[in-house]
């Protein structure tokens, strides 16, 4: 049976790959499979790949020369794996807590539902669900409703019988990528002016941005890292994330944006690569 692709995934453009480069490759690649439930789809000495039904989410790589990035570095807030529906993420609440995984939060945030935790090496993880796309509240200005209620994990964990779980759903994606930043106008010059994303909403010390109406795509916050500069070469944690656009036109507007302001690009196999202002990589692909 095929499964239909998340609202996320068919908005103009959308996050498909995060890039994580990591200290110690088994421990954070094991991590990811046996408690995150995602599968080694390619495999090297200096790397792996994980994903769900065969489609690539996040690619693990290693280096010797490898430090641990200070938490208050520019960089990832979170990787976000959205499951396809409440089910699953009550299936995945279960056998999280029955491995006693360590979680760091879950919110109601009225458009989603959402767990917080951190793999081995500090690196956020939100596991989340959508609510319906017809019950989102929309204001004037185009801007989304979202909030941050307490989730009843109890109910959630309640919501579905006992069964095996065998990782992540079949349709399981990147559904956002929140990141660490260093200035929250200079965020939204990039993002917003430069790749021609919409500002959905705004928290204190926080912007969110996605294409199609959805919630958000990319999130940019200070909460830990105000006045951050660029990334040091060979840091741990996010190397660089990759945009796909369903809409040639959308990413046509972006080159030129990034052309007209002389914005260093490269083209790579995966299409055109950029850094953002903090030195976070970024691939737009068709």
């Amino acid at each position: 049976m095929t499964t239909e692709p998340s609202y996320a995934l068919r908005r103009p453009a959308y996050i498909s790959q995060s890039h994580l480069l990591v200290a110690d490759l088994p421990l954070v690649s094991s991590f990811y499979q046996s408690i995150i439930g995602l599968k080694v789809i390619e495999k090297a000495p200096n790397g792996e790949v994980l994903g769900v039904g065969g489609v690539p989410l996040l690619t693990l790589t290693t280096a010797g020369n490898a430090q641990i990035g200070p938490r208050n570095a520019a960089g990832l807030f979170h990787t976000a794996f959205l499951v396809p529906n409440r089910a699953e993420l009550a299936r995945w609440l279960r056998q999280a807590a029955h491995n006693n995984v360590q979680l760091e939060g879950a919110s109601d945030h009225l458009v989603s539902e959402a767990i917080y935790l951190s793999d081995p090496e500090g690196n956020g993880i939100e596991i989340y669900a959508d609510r319906p796309h017809d019950v989102w509240k929309f204001h004037q200005d185009g801007q989304v409703e979202m909030a941050t209620h307490r989730l009843d994990l109890q109910a959630l964990y309640n919501s579905v019988p006992e069964d095996a779980w065998n990782g992540m759903a079949d349709g399981t994606a990147i559904g956002h990528i929140h990141l660490q930043v260093g200035d929250i106008p200079e965020a939204d010059g990039f993002y917003r002016d430069v790749l021609g994303l919409k500002l959905m909403a705004r928290y204190p010390g926080a912007s969110f941005f996605a294409t199609g109406g959805y919630h958000h795509h990319v999130a940019a916050n200070i909460w830990n890292s105000r006045g951050a500069g660029p990334r040091a070469e060979g840091m741990t944690g996010l190397s660089d994330f990759t945009m796909r656009f369903n809409d040639k036109a959308a990413l046509d507007n972006a080159v030129q944006a990034l052309d007209r302001l002389e914005i260093k690009t490269e083209k790579r196999d995966g299409g055109i690569f950029l850094k953002d202002p903090w030195g976070i990589g970024l691939t737009l692909s068709a």
